[in-house]
């Protein structure tokens, strides 16, 4: 594994980090600098992220130990090395995660901000008014109305193909990071706005065929750049305005935010975390814990609302 490929390694997980969760510029650099240093050892190893082991990178923390730095940027380290490392197994750079138990002084992982009901609406409302014409106000509320309904990863989302959302299916075949397949049922005023959606999408694309001759997108959310669909910039700049449209603080609102909107209202409302689990496609149930306090809220209110003894 060259240094190049290690620097592709460190910018794709920043780039996906910048587009999903909206992580702020010092933040990156952080990330950055940490994983350079973690890069730079290896390297002085003769080895890389891809055949990295846990005893490598438990040795590489021993060392930032013995050097006297402190718990906090320690903690920061590994958080960085967990990050990295989830991402490459979700991404099928890795077939494991070698960082999954390795302990330290981390701090235990909590949630964002988690968005409320109201405004989760509100979003929802103004992407049905947010676009100059009637197919952009189609296309952002279908774009949310899947997000909410969903929780899929924002890659995951602008990347669907049109032939995954045809003939009104009550479920959605998501393929997800690891080429892994998972069923995710469609609420129906997504399925609305799909079908709404895909009307305006149909007629540009056989404009587009009759005018220049062009081959139909496979994607539902088409573009003419590189990718041929909507970038996970792009819909991170859209899903900002829509916030702003909505009279809300763009600063809380990620496409992230709303995959743990998604998550926190259903167990809210009683959904089982192993389902979430599946879900959110998550490889390993100790992702989808950071959830958990939600359930502690549920069980306490469910023993002081039904226990006798908790009864006047």
């Amino acid at each position: 594994m060259t240094a190049a490929t290690h620097r592709r390694w460190i910018a794709t997980f920043l780039a996906a980090k910048a587009a999903e969760q909206g992580a702020a510029r010092n933040t990156q650099l952080a990330y950055e600098r940490d994983l350079r240093d973690v890069q730079a050892y290896l390297e002085r190893r003769g080895s890389g992220f891809a055949d990295a082991d846990r005893a490598m990178l438990e040795a590489y923390l021993t060392q930032l130990d013995a050097a006297g730095l402190a718990p906090a940027t320690r903690a920061r380290r590994l958080s960085a090395i967990k990050q990295l490392y989830r991402f490459a197994h979700e991404e099928g750079w890795r077939s494991d995660n070698p960082a999954l138990q390795i302990k330290g002084p981390g701090k235990r992982i909590t949630l964002p901000d988690t968005l409320g009901m109201a405004e989760v609406d509100a979003l929802l409302a103004a992407a049905e008014t947010h676009g100059k014409t009637a197919a952009e106000r189609a296309r952002n509320t279908c774009l949310m109305q899947l997000l909410y309904a969903t929780g899929l990863r924002v890659s995951e989302l602008v990347s669907l193909p049109a032939s995954a959302v045809r003939g009104a299916p009550q479920m959605l075949l998501v393929r997800g990071k690891g080429n892994k397949e998972r069923l995710v049922p469609l609420s129906r005023p997504a399925q609305a706005a799909i079908t709404l959606w895909l009307g305006h999408r149909d007629a540009a694309q056989e404009i587009r065929k009759l005018e220049s001759g062009t081959k139909p997108s496979a994607f539902l959310f088409p573009s003419h750049g590189a990718a041929g669909h909507m970038t996970r910039v792009r819909f991170f700049t859209l899903i900002k305005a829509l916030a702003a449209t909505a009279g809300l603080d763009p600063a809380r609102i990620t496409p992230h935010g709303m995959r743990h909107a998604f998550a926190t209202h259903l167990l809210h409302n009683g959904a089982d975390l192993r389902a979430i689990q599946t879900l959110l496609g998550h490889a390993d149930i100790a992702t989808t814990e950071i959830y958990t306090h939600i359930l502690d809220d549920r069980l306490k209110r469910l023993v002081l609302d039904n226990h006798p003894l908790a009864k006047d």
